[in-house]
């Protein structure tokens, strides 16, 4: 082989390489960004609603109560210098995730709109818990429904729209129960799991046509709900379990959420950021 034919196959190569972008945004800003969140009338769903609110996003909360999903727009940052409700900087929109209907209703009238819809957060989720031998099938049915098939049917909604802009973060909310057995949590570790599942195959998908896909797994939450379910000695417990030392509040999963959500996380495609104190490391 001449050193002319090295030359010009070396250069043929460095000429295929695609290049990335010459900075890389880390302010978390969202300013035009419009973002849809699931189960964003309370709970670890507002907190991040807020959060993606105050960076400046055009936030959609989709919620099973519409009167929760409205008070919980009119609730975020910036709501009050929207010019009118028919044009305002946020909204609430209520959906039921295991009705495939009202899911595609749902995320026509948001992109309506607002015009776009540049983030997904995948938040509506239930826990019902009970030993895996008395677990009931309509629970396991209904769990499976709302947390796994209801993450599916959203992320097809609105990935459809994102691909066809060539633009999207996704974020589905897992859980450390995705990761590890725990008592009573047979119907609620599967879904988890199989959101992960999912969240990988979509990420292999549509990774290469702009749009990425992620999770977030938590421990538990200090949120009204997980005050409540886990004051107690099984709770003690449990946050000695974990190498922190204690469980997380809101506020963390939405700072998770907004690194996947933004510019920064553009080479970030099927990973599972775990904000568990180190639960699941043993």
């Amino acid at each position: 082989m001449t050193t002319s034919s090295v030359t010009s196959t070396t250069t043929d190569f460095a000429a295929a390489l695609r290049p990335g972008p010459d900075t890389v945004d880390l302010t978390n800003d969202f300013t035009g960004r419009t973002a849809v969140v699931t189960g964003g009338a309370s709970g670890i769903g507002h907190a991040i609603a807020r959060a993606l609110a105050a960076r400046g996003a055009r936030v959609a909360i989709v919620d099973v109560r519409a009167d929760g999903a409205t008070t919980a727009a009119a609730d975020l940052p910036g709501a009050a210098d929207a010019p009118d409700a028919a044009t305002g900087l946020h909204a609430g929109f209520a959906c039921d995730v295991t009705d495939e209907t009202s899911v595609a209703r749902t995320v026509a009238d948001v992109a309506a709109h607002f015009g776009r819809i540049d983030v997904l957060v995948n938040c509506a989720g239930i826990a019902a818990l009970a030993p895996a031998d008395e677990l009931s099938a309509e629970t396991w049915s209904r769990t499976i429904d709302v947390n796994l098939t209801g993450t599916f049917r959203v992320a097809q909604a609105v990935g459809r729209h994102m691909l066809a802009a060539g633009y999207g973060r996704v974020v589905n909310i897992a859980s450390q129960a995705a990761h590890v057995g725990i008592d009573g949590h047979a119907a609620y570790c599967a879904s988890k799991a199989g959101v992960i599942g999912l969240t990988r195959v979509l990420a292999l998908e549509w990774g290469g046509r702009g749009v990425t896909v992620n999770t977030v797994s938590p421990t538990v939450v200090l949120t009204d709900l997980g005050r409540a379910a886990w004051a107690n000695e099984n709770g003690i417990r449990h946050q000695d379990e974990i190498p922190t030392g204690r469980f997380a509040t809101p506020d963390e999963i939405a700072a998770a959420v907004l690194f996947l959500a933004g510019e920064s996380s553009a080479m970030v495609n099927g990973a599972d950021l775990r904000v568990d104190g180190g639960f699941t490391i043993r």
